[in-house]
């Protein structure tokens, strides 16, 4: 099922210049599965050159043109949604049945930027004398780098081709080296749809490398990353050189907060599922639990019962609902989290170690940790894994300044009932996205991103096409 990964460059597929190739891992079984390519200097020049030609292609397409094209990647997706879902539980260990939603997830992406291509407005503006006009027109960026994570490995380059494709961009998709089937098939689905060569191009291999060399090229305009808070950084310095338009969506540390005049267990199950999503290992993931103090009991305990429940597998498994970790160095961080949090005083409610009979794979335990004291790691730093820390609160103003305490600022939650709580919770918590009695906030139709050191920018909805715009101020003196 699993082919070798080569490059798409000029809208075929070619191995790179230098033969070389890397290996990608079962992370179920530690098993390698197949190789991908690892794109030379001169590949990575090629892409450039590549997307060049495409650009001046794809910008003088007419917006119905493009629009068809991209709604056909949409169907394309659909169709083929099994066959990806199944890259992707072999490349993530997920589950399948999280596999194929989050397919047909990137598939709506498609979809939804296929009509953002008409609806590109510009502006007129009233001019201070009658022989002057004034307007604004929305173009093309230009060329995008862009760089995704491994823990989505359809949706988030979705967003990025997506987004770029209807803003009239072309685009070097440079995918993450865990993961890489999944946007193969994506730019597979983009060729099929009739894409021009060179609007879409896809580069494998050193990651170091391939961003050093495209963000440092006058011909790329803009980049586009999703990862952590030190790799945005990265990139955002190397941008810096030169100026290039950046949109980021990094790291988070996701506050949950459950007030009393809410039904705690009713909370703690829809925020113990969610947790536990493809193992934990999501951006927006629930990871900070603040409970009223009077609500703690309830809900901790329904949160380890719901926890509990849970089957840990291999995501082909029937009835798996938690997959491995994607990489032993995940793996280890839960770990030391884990032990910290204990170690200075915390609960261990439930799991803390690998589950039993797993002689392979990155697995462990939906993890619940009570009582844990603000100055542990795992309430300091990102608990990218099935790890849920639960702690306390008394008063409103007492636990905003506890959530609002950290760097990050993609996603919170808020459980109440109470209006006038809840709306004064949403405006104070220092983030880019707020679900109030709801977890599940990501979708075609929305905007997606975060602030502070969360990153920059928005994918999704209406908002993310502007990332791959530049507005041009035109004044006109009328003669005569």
């Amino acid at each position: 099922m699993y082919e070798n990964l080569n490059l798409y460059i000029r809208g075929d597929w070619r191995t790179s210049s230098n033969k070389k190739t890397k290996p990608v891992t079962n992370p179920s079984t530690e098993e390698e599965i197949g190789t991908a390519a690892v794109a030379s200097i001169e590949d990575i020049e090629e892409s450039i050159a590549s997307a060049k030609n495409g650009l001046s292609i794809w910008r003088d397409t007419g917006t119905w043109e493009r629009a068809a094209i991209i709604r056909k990647v949409s169907e394309l997706i659909r169709e083929r949604k099994t066959v990806i879902a199944k890259l992707m539980s072999l490349e993530t260990g997920k589950p399948l049945a999280e596999s194929l939603g989050e397919t047909i997830a990137a598939a709506d992406q498609f979809e939804w930027y296929s009509e953002e291509t008409k609806r590109i407005y510009g502006q007129i503006i009233e001019a201070r004398t009658s022989d002057s006009r004034m307007a604004v027109i929305f173009q093309p960026v230009g060329v995008v780098a862009a760089f995704s994570a491994w823990n989505f490995p359809a949706l988030l380059p979705a967003r990025k081709i997506a987004a770029a494709l209807a803003a009239g961009c072309s685009i070097i998709i440079k995918p993450a080296g865990e993961t890489p089937a999944c946007c193969a098939a994506l730019i597979q689905a983009c060729h099929d749809a009739g894409l021009p060569s060179g609007v879409v191009n896809m580069l494998t291999g050193n990651s170091e490398q391939i961003a050093k060399q495209l963000i440092a090229s006058p011909i790329v305009k803009k980049v586009s990353v999703t990862g952590s808070v030190p790799i945005g950084k990265h990139i955002l310095g190397l941008a810096a050189q030169s100026v290039k338009k950046v949109s980021m969506e990094l790291g988070g540390h996701g506050p949950v907060i459950i007030f009393d005049d809410y039904d705690a267990e009713i909370a703690a199950e829809a925020c113990a599922l969610t947790k536990f999503r493809n193992c934990g290992q999501v951006c927006i993931s629930p990871s900070r639990f603040y409970v009223h103090e009077k609500s703690y009991a309830n809900f901790s305990n329904k949160f380890v019962q719901v926890a509990r429940s849970l089957k840990i597998g291999d995501g082909f498994d029937d009835g798996v609902q938690v997959g491995p970790l994607a990489n032993r160095r995940g793996l280890e961080n839960i770990q030391k989290m884990t032990q910290n949090a204990i170690d200075l005083g915390a609960d261990l409610l439930y799991g803390g170690k690998a589950p039993l009979g797993f002689n392979k794979g990155y697995f462990f335990e939906p993890t619940v940790l009570g009582n844990v004291p603000d100055e542990a790691l795992v309430m300091q730093e990102e608990p990218f894994g099935p790890i849920a820390p639960i702690t306390t609160f008394k008063n409103y103003d007492e636990v905003i300044t506890r959530a609002n305490s950290l760097s990050f600022g993609l996603a919170g939650y808020i459980f109440s009932n109470n209006l006038s709580i809840s709306t004064r919770a949403y405006e104070d918590l220092e983030v880019g996205m707020v679900g109030v009695n709801e977890m599940l906030l990501a979708t075609a139709e929305a905007p997606f991103g975060g602030i502070k050191e969360s990153g920059m920018g928005r994918e999704g909805g209406s908002l993310g096409i502007q990332d791959y715009l530049n507005p041009k101020y035109i004044k006109i003196k009328l003669n005569g």
